[in-house]
């Protein structure tokens, strides 16, 4: 799973949003699928672009993901690895392809859960805005609380 970053959580909202506001969304367009949405919020790079990197190795990003490798230098290794350092796995990425992340499906409720489409507009945007959800709960778990919290609890028992 994802570690949670103040960047990634924005990255997924923003991705989200555009979505939600009509950007356009093609599954079958490298740049934009459901990867190539949330790259072109973390790389800042066009669709057109992304989508020739991509097209410059074999098959969806989930497949080409397998072949991963920071060393390559093949543009769409490039553009992952900085996906990757805004907190993301490969395994992530190739989950998002497909919605199938076990952690953010059951944070969906049922019926819904069962009823994602990995290449529905709506079912994207949900996926992505639950995933941001869960990722900035654990970072807020994860921040140390601050001194005063622990004296309000002693006041307060």
């Amino acid at each position: 799973m994802a570690h949670p970053t103040p960047e990634l959580i924005s990255g997924l909202r923003q991705a989200a949003r555009n979505l939600r506001s009509g950007a356009p969304y093609m599954w079958g367009h490298m740049g934009s699928c459901n990867c190539g949405h949330l790259a072109q919020v973390l790389t800042r790079l066009t669709r057109a672009d992304i989508h020739a990197y991509a097209m410059q190795g074999r098959g969806d990003w989930r497949e080409q993901l397998e072949e991963y490798c920071p060393t390559s230098g093949l543009p769409l290794d490039l553009l992952a690895a900085d996906m990757l350092q805004s907190g993301l796995t490969v395994s992530d990425l190739q989950h998002l392809e497909r919605l199938t992340d076990p952690f953010v499906r059951a944070a969906i409720s049922q019926p819904r859960r069962d009823a994602l489409r990995h290449n529905d507009r709506h079912d994207v945007v949900l996926y992505l805005e639950t995933w941001a959800g869960l990722l900035e709960n654990q970072l807020l778990e994860s921040l140390p609380l601050p001194v005063w919290a622990g004296q309000a609890e002693q006041v307060l028992a």
